[in-house]
């Protein structure tokens, strides 16, 4: 039995996630994909996510494993006979053949997300369901300054929403950049895991910084310190994107 590796692009602001939630009632990512391959193959096809994201979040490189159960169509054609199905807020991207101990979710070495900020006096109606809107003027080289002590791997208890406990917060965090081409500031991550809302609450403890509420060279104590309350607040879910998740298929 075939099974498919396939890349989800999509506008996360009418879902509630991209997780089923059974018996809600509640729009999801999954849901619709999995009502969509239901169409096309006539069977029930259960998919498994790289990436929990949250209600408004939205991603570029989600990835999805499935098997076909043995349906006619060829892998190479799933994602344009999917396009021909999916709302528009939801593009599968390309589709291939993986191994059987393929892993969506346990297989990924490593993910990488952005998160953009629109930086201007004047928010825009064109940006706000994809950025955060901050209003005064954030200091870029501070951000970036902070940014470099998150780098490397840390007990990241400080970046964890509280409720969400883990047998370890250890992660290596191999890049955390901040790009500013205004109005518009980008920051990307990249870890071989992320703990629930860790993105979010880096980025809400960078944009302190970046408005002199927090000194960068406070980081590293926010770090060692494995307490939620140290880190800035989490910042809203529309502006975090999902851009790609990585796999050794060799």
């Amino acid at each position: 039995m075939p099974k498919v590796k396939l890349i989800l692009a999509y506008d996360g602001t009418a879902y509630h996630g991209f997780q089923k939630q059974s018996g809600s009632g509640l729009p999801t990512i999954q849901d619709a994909l999995e009502r969509c391959l239901a169409e096309l193959s006539g069977n029930v096809i259960k998919v498994i996510g790289a990436g929990r994201t949250d209600a408004g979040v939205h991603a570029r490189g989600q990835v999805v494993g499935f098997a076909t159960g043995g349906w006619a169509i060829p892998t190479g054609r799933i994602a344009a006979a999917l396009n021909g199905v999916l709302p528009d807020d939801i593009v599968a991207v390309e589709a291939c053949e993986v191994p059987e101990g393929f892993h969506a979710r346990y297989s990924a070495l490593a993910k990488t997300y952005s998160y953009t900020i629109f930086n201007h006096r004047v928010r825009s109606p064109f940006w706000r369901l994809y950025s955060l809107h901050v209003r005064d003027p954030l200091e870029i080289a501070a951000m970036r300054q902070a940014a470099r002590h998150l780098v490397g791997q840390h007990d990241f208890s400080s970046f964890q929403a509280t409720g969400r406990p883990v047998r370890s917060a250890v992660r290596l965090l191999s890049r955390a950049e901040v790009e500013f081409a205004p109005p518009l500031v980008r920051l990307t991550f990249r870890a071989d895991g992320f703990l629930y809302n860790m993105v979010r609450i880096m980025v809400g403890t960078l944009v302190e910084v970046g408005l002199g509420r927090l000194d960068p060279e406070a980081v590293p104590d926010i770090i060692a310190a494995r307490d939620r309350k140290r880190a800035g607040p989490t910042a809203p879910a529309h502006g975090l994107c999902l851009e790609a998740v990585e796999y050794d298929l060799t």
